[in-house]
């Protein structure tokens, strides 16, 4: 197993790709600690993903606060004695629209929560992987990035979620080579088009809007793909697991695209 006898924080989980990161840290061995604002969603994750409760805890966070924050990387370590690894789910991707005519102000929760917020949860765990890192010789952070960092959609424009975690990699880089000295890895995972609630919720709006089957709507979409499938919600799930695991022992700094090659760098 992958994550054994790892403990592996994990933020932002609701019923999408959080959900799939925790099942697949508990499948591959790990502890897991959940953090979410929403309560029932970590109580309905740690349920399904650890039925007898005794590889998972969870803890309403924000991470816009740095007390809660704090909290969360103390339960880790209360709880199961440290951090190996921390997963950055949450994110923002609400806010529509480009930069022209844009209120900049309604950009900061995007910011204070993509960018602002994954840093500030780093930087609570940061003691704890360290510590591990030291133990052990290797601790990783995994970001979960967005493939619009790098190749915005032009038919549907959210400037400020692509701006946002595109300063979250340049972060990255810069603290790939700070943690680097002290065994943290730092990397992060850009999706594409994932498969799971939201994008079926979109799909289902749009072949609702047009007029045509679902399978309509998604096929356009996968057609754009070299695999003619669209990766899955647990397709990124898998990537973080090997980016948190001691098979990425030698990888740090690094982006990787999981897009079912729809976007190739």
């Amino acid at each position: 197993m992958l994550l054994a006898d790892k403990t592996v924080i994990v933020s932002g989980v609701g019923p999408g790709l959080g959900h799939e990161v925790a099942a697949a840290c508990v499948r591959e061995g790990a502890r897991v600690v959940l953090g979410a604002r929403t309560e029932a969603n970590l109580a309905g994750c740690a349920a399904a993903v650890d039925p007898g409760g005794s590889r998972s805890a969870y803890r309403a966070v924000d991470i816009r606060d740095d007390e809660q924050c704090a909290a969360l990387a103390a339960l880790a370590a209360e709880r199961f004695g440290g951090i190996d690894a921390v997963v950055h789910v949450a994110a923002l991707d609400t806010i529509a629209g480009g930069v022209e005519g844009a209120d900049l102000a309604e950009w900061q929760p995007a910011l204070d929560i993509n960018l602002l917020g994954t840093l500030r949860m780093t930087q609570a765990c940061l003691p704890a992987l360290k510590a591990s890192a030291e133990a052990r010789g290797d601790s990783s952070v995994v970001m979960i990035g967005t493939q619009a960092s790098v190749a915005p959609p032009a038919q549907e424009q959210r400037a400020a979620y692509s701006a946002s975690k595109g300063a979250l990699v340049t972060a990255m880089y810069s603290l790939a080579h700070e943690l680097g000295p002290d065994g943290v890895r730092v990397n992060t995972v850009q999706p594409g088009w994932m498969w799971g609630p939201k994008v079926e919720q979109y799909v289902t709006w749009a072949a609702k809007s047009e007029g045509v089957a679902p399978e309509v709507v998604r096929g356009r979409l996968e057609e754009r793909m070299p695999l003619r499938r669209m990766a899955q919600d647990g397709d990124v799930a898998e990537t973080a697991v090997f980016f948190a695991s001691e098979r990425a022992r030698a990888i740090t700094g690094q982006c990787l695209l999981v897009n079912a090659g729809e976007v190739m760098r």
